[in-house]
């Protein structure tokens, strides 16, 4: 039997894996998952050039949006190049600019925008649903291994490795995932989520981490009213681009090593795109961060369909 590796070394992993290294001239290198295969995790890339953007951000300035697109597919096993621009620099809001690149090749444009924290008029209309609370619900990662015994010979052991691989991040959905539902369903998710160990304390990190995750589960919301799933190979997908604009309710900077509801939903789908929102709430019910992302989202034909028989 393969040996687990323990929480803390899983958390241990991901802040390696966030931590991005200055590479002089405005660069910073990001390292690659240890052990990925295939395409790298959107929400990786994201989150590593969010801390490229962090770091080269001036003292006395916090992250307050990032928007992104994604240009090419990236691969695992490859380092990733996060080069930095500075647009504007003002005495209230500065802002950076990112280009991820592989192997000398454009996979994703970043723009930050930073504030000095100041006070203000506040408000929040969002509402927090009237989901069960986490220690109520089980671990998403219990329910694959459900998946994983009634799949069978049915899945490969590659398909298996993925859908059983540890990971920092624990997620607790309310309702089934949305890649096991066959059928059709309204086009909106719950999930509670948080690193399944403590997180240093800092600030800068922590909007990485909820950068990372927030990736987890939004293009499938799109994916709910249609009874379609990636995991089945019904389904061919990519994120097309991501936003993030972060709060800090009453001042105070969210932790991701700490219970976090993400609230998503899909107004709409068409042309081959999926539309999706999403709202992170803390366990008082305030607004964290608000979250938008269009994806390529086609169903996969079949080989009958695509040849016309």
């Amino acid at each position: 039997m393969i040996e687990q590796p323990s929480p803390q070394a899983l958390v241990d992993g991901l802040v390696r894996l966030l931590t991005v290294v200055p590479a002089g001239n405005d660069l910073f290198t990001g390292i690659p998952q240890p052990g990925g295969k295939g395409r790298v995790f959107g929400g990786q890339i994201v989150a590593q050039a969010l801390q490229a953007a962090q770091a080269d951000a001036p003292d006395g300035f916090t992250a307050h949006s990032l928007h992104a697109y994604f240009l090419r597919g990236g691969t695992e096993g490859l380092a990733t190049e996060y080069a930095t621009a500075c647009d504007f620099e003002g005495r209230s809001f500065t802002n950076r600019r990112v280009v991820a690149r592989q192997d000398g090749t454009a996979i994703l444009n970043l723009t930050a925008s930073f504030q000095r924290p100041e006070s203000g008029l506040e408000h929040q209309d969002a509402a927090t649903p009237d989901v069960p609370p986490p220690e109520e619900l089980e671990s998403d990662m219990a329910e694959r291994h459900k998946v994983v015994q009634r799949a069978g010979d049915r899945m490969t052991e590659a398909q298996r490795a993925l859908v059983l691989r540890p990971r920092p991040i624990e997620m607790r959905s309310v309702g089934p995932l949305h890649w096991m539902n066959r059928e059709p369903a309204p086009p909106c998710a719950q999930s509670w989520f948080r690193t399944v160990a403590p997180l240093p304390d800092d600030p800068a990190l922590h909007r990485a981490v909820i950068a990372y995750a927030s990736d987890y589960t939004l293009l499938g919301t799109a994916a709910l009213p249609h009874g379609l799933s990636w995991m089945r190979g019904e389904l061919v997908g990519a994120s097309l681009d991501h936003a993030i604009w972060f709060h800090s309710p009453k001042g105070k900077q969210p932790r991701a090593d700490e219970w976090l509801l993400y609230v998503t939903d899909s107004p709409w789908s068409g042309g081959g795109r999926g539309f999706n929102r999403g709202q992170i709430f803390n366990r008082e019910g305030e607004l964290v961060a608000s979250v938008a992302q269009e994806g390529m989202m086609r169903q996969r034909l079949r080989k009958s369909e695509a040849s016309g028989s």
